[in-house]
């Protein structure tokens, strides 16, 4: 098996998406989107969905005091905290826009903290934020409140501020306890940092700790990924991501710190996965689509089992709404009918939101073709298949994607079928690839210069 899952590796690792969404932002066609046609796509979405299954509010926080050289997130490093005050009234402002064009008063069902470092802003300013953005709202009896934090900075204040506005999951981003790897990306905490927010969040009543740990990080080496994985087994926490180190100099130039001779070579990095996933199935864990894992009884987890798994920019996650509203420098929403992105810069946020407009940068509006093969790739990526609600071959683009299929079919990725197609065990390392046979987008445009991380 090993001999065969290098071979597939040699083959299959190329560059492709990580598929957040259909199309990828690359391929995003500005003709079709504009302010308008942006809020239309979110009122019918509302109208279709807020009543039954609520929305999801994803807030980004960009701010960081010190730049983690690996980071692919939009991020803006300083010391200076009266940068909190104007960010989070931007931001309430905002989210007046959405509500001054819903019809009806939106019923959150998930609000997500993402960053940079959420945990950047104080207790009293985030209890403010989340204030606010409550203020006229109705609160869906199942719904999830989850935060991102920094074991380094995040306080009790932090976690029974946020505790007490209804927030029940926490991730703290780990990545490796390697003090060699720790030093090279700029990305240090102890474990005992670490232990003291886990065990905090547990007393408080928080019911769900995620850690996020990366492979093919530099100058990660098999033992101390081995050390990592024992140390976080002492910890437990109810949910690991365990990632692929994305690298892309291009579009991080943080990443730059370090060269590709510190990276962990093809070889290495598959070692590196493979290990760190037998060790957590070792330690009780299961895994659940691309990276994540989780232990028995966690609700992701039973998600999966169920087929009510559900994938959007945030993640994976059991809740599954159909409109996404992205607040925030550089956050994504999703209409499901359409995407929007927000401008990057903090200045030019607070500056159209200042004057009562979107801070919208581009997006892009879904057609029929788009809207099938959404479906396709999102089940693959959530249930590990997906079924033709039509004979494949009267459609053009999954005419198409048979073709490219069959290869994956001979190498024992995928079973194909007259009704649908199965992830084989062996093909869940590369779901990337096999989405990326459905990515009409892609085929019909080959990028000329590296886009996407590689696969492994």
């Amino acid at each position: 098996m090993e001999n065969l899952l290098k071979t597939l590796t040699g083959k299959y690792n190329v560059a492709v998406p990580r598929y957040t969404s259909y199309p990828t932002m690359p391929y995003w066609d500005a003709n079709t989107f504009s302010v308008k046609s942006w809020t239309d796509s979110v009122k019918r979405s509302f109208d279709e969905s807020n009543e039954t299954s609520g929305i999801s509010l994803y807030i980004h926080l960009p701010f960081c005091e010190s730049l983690c050289t690996y980071c692919g997130c939009n991020t803006r490093i300083t010391r200076n905290h009266s940068v909190e005050e104007p960010y989070i009234e931007g931001v309430l402002k905002e989210w007046k826009l959405y509500c001054s064009i819903f019809p009806d008063v939106p019923v959150i069902r998930e609000l997500h903290l993402g960053g940079g470092t959420p945990t950047f802003f104080s207790a009293e300013n985030l209890h403010k934020l989340i204030d606010g953005l409550l203020e006229d709202v109705h609160i869906h009896e199942k719904a999830e409140f989850s935060f991102e934090a920094h074991p380094a900075n995040t306080t009790v204040g932090h976690l029974q501020t946020l505790y007490d506005l209804g927030f029940r999951r926490l991730s703290l981003g780990i990545q490796d306890f390697d003090p060699k790897v720790q030093f090279i990306i700029n990305r240090q905490q102890t474990f005992e940092q670490v232990l003291d927010v886990t065990l905090q969040a547990r007393r408080i009543g928080y019911t769900s700790v995620n850690y996020d740990l990366i492979y093919g990080l530099p100058l990660q080496n098999l033992e101390g990924l081995i050390n990592t994985m024992n140390i976080v087994s002492t910890l437990k926490p109810d949910r690991i991501a365990f990632y692929s180190y994305a690298h892309v100099p291009w579009v991080k130039p943080g990443q730059r710190r370090f060269t590709e001779a510190d990276l962990p070579d093809t070889d290495l990095k598959v070692k590196l996965h493979e290990v760190g996933r037998s060790l957590l199935n070792r330690y009780g864990y299961q895994e659940i689509g691309m990276d994540h894992f989780a232990l028995p009884g966690d609700e992701l987890l039973e998600a999966a089992r169920s087929g009510g798994l559900h994938r959007n920019f945030m993640g994976y996650t059991q809740q599954h709404t159909q409109l996404l509203v992205g607040l925030g420098v550089s956050s994504i929403s999703d209409s499901w009918y359409g995407f929007a992105q927000n401008v990057k810069t903090v200045e030019e946020y607070l500056a159209l939101t200042s004057a009562g407009e979107f801070a919208l940068m581009k997006g892009h509006l879904l057609n029929d073709e788009d809207l099938l093969l959404r479906r396709h790739i999102l089940d693959i990526m959530c249930k590990n298949k997906t079924q033709w609600t039509q004979r494949p071959e009267s459609s053009k683009v999954l005419a198409g994607a048979l073709v490219r299929l069959q290869e994956l079919e001979d190498d024992g990725l995928i079973a194909l079928s007259a009704t649908g197609l199965t992830v084989t065990p062996i093909g869940n390392s590369f779901l990337r690839n096999i989405c990326a046979c459905l990515d009409a987008r892609l085929w019909a445009a080959q990028p000329t210069t590296q886009l996407f991380s590689m696969a492994v």
